[in-house]
């Protein structure tokens, strides 16, 4: 299979071969690995029991999914990524907003799915070889992992969504047997060794696990879903069956993984560690389906996440290629790996890496929706790519690339987040005005959208969309945008 040219550039119509069932499959076979799994893990070791624990995952997941999945329609429209899409709020220098935070979850997902599937992976080889868990053996495994994700990536689109489907099989029948596996010792009490609520009461800490552990996966796809739609034409399928098919693939893809960790957490009595009593709780005839599932699984999410780090990269510096932009982050994300495998603990990691990003996320991928909304769909595609071309003016320019409502909306919008958010280490000044429940994800979207409202209301509106659904590269879209 050849590698993939195509960067951030608009693709043209008669290479968007993809349809809703192939979405279906990357976002459900990619999602079938331990860096997804261990976010079920998260609300047992907050101290929640099996049905606190479900319910936060459950509530959060739709919830997310409702804001998350209309995201996939622009790009269908556009044919290119989310944050170059995103140009036509934030201006064709302004997407860069978009790009760096798709950077940011891309990275920390990538670096959280390669740790954990290599301390899975260490873990399971001592077990069955002997290998001693210190530097040196966790080095050659997360090196190996790295190596693994990176060909796939460099490789592109076409490759990891032939390795998706093969994994949303593959894994699906790992998953099953892992149930079997660990369901002899599972319990749905609350697990003494989390200490009791991690918060100090239920709501808080029920909230906490919500958006931490249900919420945060959505929301990490808010600027990835377009890697996937731009291969989709909306000429051979309609923007209904798109959504419902991210829908689809948004909710099983992330419930099915974790309920499996939660479920895991509960049978291993995996209270403050995942990885180890994972592996310790196993019985023997698991740990090679174990070891697969740490492997392939890993390689397979990480490959994809890696892939939208090089788009993303390769939006912030046109020059760069995809592939040379692709390998940059991989050593990025490769050093974080270590960075968080030896200076930090993985719950409050974990925990404070998705409450930060969802809060400076949650109000671009607001300001974008509604943006969406107002033009009903119709973009001007070749001025979306000025930047990328190294060029200026088009209907996107505003002042000097930059939308400034657009940008101060966002701004706005992730600083209110950040002074309401609640991590392990720092409580902002805002959190007693919610009763010391982390909503920070719902005042930056909030605050986000409303004031781009307000500074946008009477700038006039263009109605209507393009006769054949598609992008058009005539300038019939909304003044703001």
């Amino acid at each position: 299979m050849p590698m993939e040219q195509r960067g951030v550039d608009t693709i043209p119509d008669e290479e968007r071969t993809s349809g809703p069932r192939d979405l279906v499959s990357i976002l459900l076979g990619s999602n079938l690995c331990l860096g997804v799994i261990i976010f079920g893990w998260l609300p047992p070791s907050f101290g929640l029991d099996w049905w606190g624990s479900l319910s936060s995952i459950v509530v959060g997941t739709v919830a997310g999914t409702a804001l998350t999945a209309p995201l996939a329609l622009i790009s269908l429209r556009t044919a290119t990524n989310l944050s170059t899409s995103s140009g036509a709020q934030f201006g064709v220098r302004g997407r860069l907003v978009g790009s760096v935070v798709g950077l940011l979850l891309a990275l920390g997902y990538t670096a959280l799915t390669v740790w954990i599937g290599g301390d899975v992976m260490v873990g399971v080889l001592g077990r069955l070889f002997g290998l001693p868990a210190d530097g040196l053996s966790y080095g050659v495994v997360y090196g190996l992992l790295a190596a693994a994700t990176v060909a796939g990536a460099v490789y592109g689109y076409r490759v990891l969504l032939a390795m998706s489907r093969v994994l949303a099989i593959g894994m699906t029948a790992l998953l099953v047997l892992g149930i079997v596996a660990y369901a002899p010792h599972f319990t749905a009490s609350a697990l003494p060794e989390a200490g009791g609520y991690l918060l100090g009461g239920f709501w808080p800490t029920w909230f906490l696990a919500t958006v931490a552990a249900g919420l945060s996966g959505p929301i990490a796809f808010i600027t990835l879903l377009g890697d996937y739609t731009r291969y989709i034409s909306p000429a051979r399928h309609s923007s209904r069956r798109v959504l419902h098919a991210t829908w689809l693939g948004l909710i099983l893809g992330l419930l099915v993984p974790q309920l499996f960790g939660t479920f895991t957490a509960f049978a291993a009595r995996a209270a403050t560690d995942y990885a180890g009593p994972l592996v310790s709780a196993s019985p023997t005839w698991y740990l090679i389906p174990l070891l697969l599932s740490a492997s392939a699984g890993s390689v397979g999410n990480a490959g994809l996440m890696l892939y939208s780090m090089g788009l993303d990269l390769d939006a912030i510096l046109p020059r760069a290629s995809r592939a040379h932009a692709t390998y940059t982050v991989a050593v990025v994300a490769t050093v974080c790996v270590f960075v968080g495998h030896y200076y930090s603990s993985t719950q409050d990691a974990m925990t404070s890496f998705v409450l930060l990003l969802t809060a400076i996320g949650t109000p671009w991928a607001v300001i974008t929706l509604i943006g969406f909304a107002r033009c009903h769909g119709v973009y001007d595609a070749d001025a979306l790519q000025v930047f990328n071309r190294r060029s200026r003016g088009g209907i996107y320019w505003y002042r000097a690339g930059w939308n400034i409502p657009a940008t101060a909306s966002w701004a706005i919008g992730a600083t209110s987040g950040l002074l309401a958010v609640s991590l392990p280490s720092y409580e902002g000044p805002l959190l007693p005005l919610t009763g010391g429940v982390d909503c920070s994800f719902l005042l930056s979207g909030v605050v986000g959208g409303v004031v781009y409202l307000l500074l946008t209301a009477r700038t006039p509106q263009t109605e209507g969309a393009a006769p054949d659904g598609r992008s058009e590269t005539a300038p019939r879209v909304p003044s703001d945008v």
